[in-house]
């Protein structure tokens, strides 16, 4: 039983095999998996998906790095997706200063109209965060994300930061790396995460983990990541898996 948070299965690098990577996503125990739409392009993808497939659910929301390219009524366009039952959260939303696309203060302010909307609609957030610790903190503070809360996804800051995240009803996504040899933060950080918000993800394609690092990744490999986060909280796979497809359950609102 496990449930990976975090997908991109709609994504051009599954086109010629998207049905045998579900199956084998199924194969190796994943009974749940969220989809990302977070563009123009991505959005109606990932809802098709959704709606094809029982046990796949989407978040729709507007990345930071495509803040830029958010048009009037974009926004009202999300709000009324927010309707349909399989769509479960607001997302992936946030800033990223690693990648030059968007402005910080675009970015910034796509990230604040996002969080009001879930406040408005009453769903959770995705949120993406790359070189950007203290300032999604604070636009999150800011904006009483805490009253809908959340997941950080693919989680790489430091243990303080994500105290504060926790603090704010936030859920902590683990994914690949922390199937990594070298990645001592991520592991150090799982290792303090309560268990009851903790939750595992694929980002699939991206961020392959241990042994298959640098090939694409797939649904299926959220079992290597369960594995290792198990071993890190120093209990078993089984009931890894258990626990955080709970908290999955009680974060999206899944039956």
């Amino acid at each position: 039983m496990l449930t990976d948070t975090h997908a991109h299965l709609n994504a051009p690098q599954f086109d010629e095999d998207r049905q045998e990577v579900i199956g084998r996503a199924l194969a190796n125990g994943v009974t749940r998996i969220i989809n990302i739409g977070f563009n123009r392009e991505t959005i109606p993808t990932s809802l098709a998906l959704a709606e094809q497939y029982d046990f796949i659910y989407t978040a729709v929301g507007w990345h930071p790095t495509d803040a830029a390219d958010m048009q009037p009524g974009d926004l009202e366009w999300i709000e009324e997706l927010c309707r349909h039952p399989k769509v479960v959260a607001i997302g992936e939303i946030g800033l990223d200063y690693y990648w030059d696309k968007s402005t910080k203060d675009i970015q910034l302010r796509i990230f604040r109209d996002q969080i009001r909307l879930a406040r408005k609609v009453g769903k959770p957030i995705v949120i993406h965060n790359r070189d950007a610790h203290q300032d999604v903190v604070q636009v999150l503070r800011e904006e009483k994300a805490a009253e809908v809360g959340g997941v950080m996804h693919c989680y790489s800051g430091s243990w303080e930061i994500a105290k504060e995240c926790l603090d704010m009803n936030f859920y902590i996504s683990f994914g690949g790396p922390v199937t990594f040899k070298n990645a001592k933060q991520p592991k150090e950080v799982l290792e303090k995460v309560p268990l009851e918000r903790l939750l595992i993800e694929t980002d699939a394609p991206y961020l392959t983990p241990h042994p298959f690092r640098g090939k694409r990744n797939e649904s299926a490999y959220v079992r290597y990541v369960a594995e290792a986060a198990a071993e890190i909280k120093g209990i078993s796979t089984e009931d890894l898996g258990r626990i955080t497809s709970d908290n999955a359950s009680k974060l999206f609102r899944l039956t």
